[in-house]
C-alpha cells in the first residue's frame, strides 16, 4: 500500500473515531438524565393545572387502552348532566346487548336484569368505581340511543378537547371481539379503542377540570350495588392506590384503570399533595410479576415520587408586578402623557425544586392598542387590559414543556390607574407650545450654524 491511500485511509478512521466521540458522550449524558425508570410501553406525568410535562416515554404512539377509555364515557355523562338533556334519577331499562354482556362475569360488571330498572346514577357509579361494562354500554344508549351513535360523539369530543392520536371504537374499552358480535356498526371484531399517553393526560386533565366532581365518585374505595336487594352486589374499585387498599397512596383521588390481553396493564392517576395536582398515565406497565393488576400501580408510584418530590406549583411573580423599563406605556390625547401598567393577578408555575428563579418575566403589549408611535389613546380606564406576561425558562435544565404550546402560563397586564381625556384646551394649548417648540428647536440649531 502506498503512502497515499495509507494517507486516505487514515483520514477515514480518524473521520469515524472524531464522528463516534462526538455523539456517544451525548447519548450517554441523555441516558444518565433520564430521571426515572418506568418499566412501561408508555408514561406520562403533568401538573393539571398547566398541562406541563414533569416526564414522558414514548407519549404520542396511539395504543390500547383498555378501560381508561370508560374516562371519555364519563365525560360525555357528565357534560349530557350539565346540559340537562338527562338527569340524575332517569330510568333505563336495558337492552338485549346491554343484558348479555352484563351477564359474563368473566367481564368486570354488575348484573343488569332484562327487566330491571336502573337510574342514570346508579349505572354511572357502577362504571366510574367497578368499571363495569354493561353499565357503560347503558349510559351510552341513554345519551346517543346506541352505542354506535355514542362512538361518533367520543370521537368527536377527543378532536374538540384537542387530542390528536386516538380511536374509540367502543364506550367500554373492552376488545370488540368480547361484544358477541354486537360491536357497534362501522367497527370491526378484532378493533379496540386506542389513544396515546399524551391524550389520555389531556382528556384526564379536561375531565378533572370540567367536571371536578367526578372526583366524588372516582375516589370512593368500595361500594355496594343494589344493596338490601337480591341484586347486591360489591364493587371495589379498581384502583388500589385509593385509602385503604393495598397500594394506596397519600393524595390519590382517581382515576381509572383498564386491562386486557392486548393493551396490558393500564392506569390513569390523579393525586394531590402541597396544592400540586399531577395526573399519569401508564401504558402495558410490566414489574416482572406477570400480572396485569399490580404492574400499573408499581410504575404510577415512581412517577408520583419523582413529581412530589422534585416539582411543586409556586408564585413566581406577585400580582401588581412591574418589569424595569417596561413599567409605563406612552398616552396620547391625555391629561397625562403616560400610564403606570402592571400584572393583574401573580404567575404561577410549575417549579422544579432549587430553580426558583430561573424564570424571565416577558411582557407582551397588545399592539393592536397602540398607534403607529407605541402610544394608548386617551381616555383610559384604569384596570384596562394592554397585554400579557408570559415567562421564560433560564435554568441549566431542559425548559418544561407545555401540553398545549399555544396556552402558556400567562397572566394580564393592565393599567395601574385611570387616564382621562384631556380638554380641546390642554390639547390646543399643547399644539401650540409644540409649535413653539419646535420653532425654537429650529432657529436655535440655525444660530448653532452661524457659528
Amino acid at each position: 500500500m502506498n503512502n497515499k491511500k495509507i494517507k486516505q485511509l487514515m483520514a477515514v478512521i480518524f473521520a469515524f473515531t472524531f464522528i463516534v466521540s462526538a455523539f456517544y458522550p451525548y447519548t450517554k449524558v441523555n441516558a444518565a438524565e433520564e430521571p426515572i425508570s418506568v418499566n412501561a410501553a408508555s408514561a406520562i406525568i403533568i401538573e393539571e393545572t398547566t398541562g406541563t410535562i414533569l416526564y414522558g416515554k414514548n407519549i404520542d404512539e396511539k395504543l390500547p387502552v383498555a378501560s381508561m377509555a370508560k374516562i371519555m364515557t364519563e365525560y360525555l355523562v357528565l357534560e349530557a348532566i350539565k346540559d340537562k338533556k338527562i338527569t340524575w334519577d332517569q330510568t333505563y331499562t336495558p337492552s338485549d346487548y346491554v343484558y348479555k354482556i352484563s351477564q359474563n362475569r368473566d367481564l368486570s360488571n354488575v348484573p343488569l336484569r332484562q327487566d330491571g330498572s336502573y337510574t342514570v346514577k346508579e349505572l354511572y357509579e357502577a362504571t366510574a368505581i367497578y368499571s363495569a361494562n354493561g353499565a357503560a354500554i347503558g349510559l351510552a344508549e341513554i345519551i346517543a340511543g346506541s352505542e354506535t351513535n355514542f362512538i361518533k360523539m367520543m370521537n368527536e369530543k377527543a378532536a374538540e378537547l384537542g387530542l390528536t392520536n386516538f380511536e374509540f371504537v367502543n364506550a367500554t374499552g373492552l376488545e370488540n371481539k368480547d361484544l358477541i358480535g354486537m360491536q357497534p356498526e362501522g367497527t370491526s371484531v378484532d378493533q379496540e379503542n386506542r389513544v396515546s399517553a399524551r391524550d389520555m393526560a389531556i382528556l384526564a386533565q379536561r375531565l378533572v377540570k370540567d367536571y371536578p366532581e367526578v372526583l366524588d365518585t372516582a375516589s370512593i374505595s368500595k361500594k355496594v350495588f343494589r344493596e338490601g336487594t337480591d341484586d347486591r352486589t360489591e364493587m371495589p374499585n379498581w384502583n388500589w392506590m385509593l385509602p385503604g387498599l393495598v397500594y394506596e397512596y397519600e393524595g390519590v383521588d382517581g382515576l381509572k384503570t383498564g386491562s386486557t390481553s392486548n393493551a396490558g396493564s393500564n392506569f390513569t392517576a390523579t393525586a394531590m399533595r402541597n396544592g400540586m395536582r399531577v395526573i399519569s398515565v401508564v401504558m402495558n406497565a410490566d414489574d416482572g410479576s406477570g400480572t396485569l393488576h399490580t404492574p400499573r400501580f408499581t410504575e404510577t408510584k415512581k412517577m408520583l415520587d419523582y413529581a412530589f418530590n422534585n416539582f411543586s406549583v409556586k408564585e413566581v411573580f406577585p400580582a401588581n408586578y412591574q418589569i424595569k423599563n417596561q413599567s409605563s406605556i406612552p398616552v396620547v390625547k391625555g391629561k397625562e402623557d403616560k400610564v403606570s401598567i402592571q400584572t393583574k393577578s401573580p404567575l404561577a408555575l410549575v417549579v422544579k425544586k432549587g430553580e426558583e428563579d430561573a424564570f424571565k418575566p416577558i411582557f407582551t403589549i397588545d399592539e393592536s392598542q397602540l398607534t403607529k408611535n407605541g402610544e394608548l389613546t386617551a381616555p383610559i380606564k384604569e384596570g384596562q387590559k394592554v397585554g400579557v406576561m408570559t415567562a421564560k425558562y433560564e435554568g441549566k435544565g431542559q425548559a418544561l414543556d407545555f401540553v398545549d404550546q399555544t396556552k402558556k402560563a400567562q397572566v394580564d397586564i393592565v393599567t395601574k390607574e385611570a387616564v382621562e381625556k384631556a380638554n380641546w384646551f390642554i390639547l390646543s394649548m399643547r399644539g401650540i407650545g409644540g409649535f413653539f417648540s419646535g420653532l425654537w428647536g429650529t432657529i436655535t440649531d440655525t444660530v448653532k450654524g452661524w457659528f
